[in-house]
């Protein structure tokens, strides 16, 4: 009887231990839905504030011939690209989610 129990601990249950434990840590590895929600929406977020910005420093300039924005190129195509390749990976986001 002994032998029984200790061959099913070697090869049912230490194996099921295992996987239980290697299946929660990879489950809790991953960013949750709400997660990606939240980062969606902070992303529109400093998308509207940088066009915000862009509004402000124009009629700024334009009240002001003195004024010189903050920013170091206005509208860099550097950052446009990195926002496009951003709104694509989301884009491929929510098109694979539905």
């Amino acid at each position: 009887m002994e032998e029984v129990l200790a061959i099913a601990a070697i090869f049912v249950f230490l194996p099921w231990i295992i996987l239980h434990y290697v299946t929660k840590w990879k489950t809790s590895a991953s960013i949750t839905t709400d997660d990606e929600a939240l980062l969606e929406e902070l992303y529109s977020l400093a998308k509207r504030l940088d066009e915000r910005m862009d509004t402000v420093e124009r009629l700024v300039a334009s009240d002001n011939p003195g004024f010189k924005p903050a920013r170091l190129v206005h509208d860099s195509e550097v950052d446009n690209q990195q926002l496009r390749e951003l709104e694509e990976l989301i884009a491929e986001k929510k098109g694979a989610s539905k």
